[in-house]
């Protein structure tokens, strides 16, 4: 019997058996047995052990990096070290398959099981909590904070009544860092594809005026014929805006640049410079409330409109989300759509003397 023999023997009838028997046949070079001996002594890294069933499902580094929405690297590496720290090959890796060993499967079976007491932990935990507490910092903008997010926030906190809010209305803050907060909530496309985000609710401006500009001016009914208009919106700093709108068949679309008469950063005020009558302006559909149904605002153009815009509630990552974040999310999904029911029907000049007439009543 050779000298490795008679010390796997040996090993075989003391403290190590176990070890000693899950090794067999892997050919362990004396620095992975010298690993697998710590084994006993260190406890397992649990995150490695998630990050190595992901893999090991996924059959691939890449796809189970993306389903952690982790780096590649990261994933590599957690799964070198729980090898290294088992003292044994748990993937065979090739250019072109990745697939389990014989260990690796067991490894696997028993991962699965011990993530899956992890979870049951947790969702006990999570079920007997009293209730959601804490602080809650939410960033929005200011052209939809007052008519959308206020109200929002508002329900719920009348459902979550331990959870403070910290709501700052800017449209300047797109990052969670620098804004200090857990939520940023974001209109349009998302720039940061790092961040996560849920869409709670889709809306569009609108091409809206008064009565009062109709009775002194013809309605336009093409893009074009805008710039013979006056025109109010929004103002981001810049002398110079586009308006881009497309047809009701999606099939023609056009951008105008437009120099506006009025330019404001508040949708308050853009709404009542519209109600006064100082020309055609674009307001966001949170903003219009009934203006349109009590006939104080006219929609324009019914065969064209604005792109439509997600708005979303944007954080940081998807792991050790706190709980106050995870609930206002969930609830602004549930909610937010009904807070401002009919939000894109619209309504069209019907008859703009009367239309008139309701306003000089007003």
């Amino acid at each position: 019997m050779s000298v490795t023999s008679m010390q796997g023997e040996r090993l075989a009838t003391g403290r190590h058996a176990e070890v000693v028997r899950l090794h067999d046949g892997c050919k362990i070079r004396p620095a992975a047995r010298q690993r697998s001996r710590r084994t006993a002594i260190n406890p397992l890294n649990l995150n490695s052990l998630l990050v190595f069933a992901k893999v090991a499902e996924a059959q691939s580094f890449s796809e189970g990096a993306r389903r952690l929405r982790v780096p590649v690297s990261t994933v590599s590496r957690q799964v070198a070290d729980l090898e290294a720290q088992l003292g044994v090959r748990l993937l065979e890796r090739s250019t072109r398959s990745l697939k389990l060993t014989g260990i690796g499967a067991e490894v696997l079976a028993e991962a699965r099981a011990t993530i899956g007491i992890g979870e049951s932990i947790l969702s006990l935990v999570s079920s007997r909590s009293s209730g959601v507490s804490g602080l809650l910092r939410i960033v929005a903008p200011p052209s939809i904070a007052s008519f959308l997010i206020t109200p929002l926030v508002a329900a719920f906190q009348t459902s979550y009544p331990e959870v403070r809010v910290h709501l700052i209305t800017s449209d300047r803050a797109t990052d969670l860092c620098a804004a200090d907060s857990e939520l940023l909530i974001t209109v349009g496309p998302m720039k940061d594809s790092s961040r996560i985000a849920r869409k709670i609710l889709t809306i569009r401006d609108r091409l809206l005026t008064s009565p009062t500009y109709l009775h002194m001016r013809k309605a336009p009914e093409t893009p074009n014929e805008l710039l013979g208009h006056r025109l109010v919106a929004f103002s981001f700093g810049e002398s110079l805006r586009e308006w881009s709108f497309v047809s009701n068949n999606h099939q023609n679309g056009v951008t105008l640049a437009i120099e506006p008469y009025l330019t404001v950063n508040d949708p308050t005020s853009l709404a009542n410079a519209l109600l006064a009558g100082v020309g055609i302006g674009n307001l966001p559909s949170v903003a219009v409330g009934g203006l349109v149904q009590k006939g104080q605002l006219i929609e324009l153009m019914p065969q064209w409109h604005f792109n439509a815009l997600d708005v979303s509630v944007v954080h940081a990552s998807s792991r050790h989300v706190p709980r106050p974040v995870q609930e206002f999310i969930r609830f602004a999904a549930r909610v937010a759509p009904s807070l401002l029911p009919g939000l894109d029907r619209p309504v069209h000049i019907r008859d703009v003397a009367s239309a008139f007439e309701a306003r000089a009543v007003l």
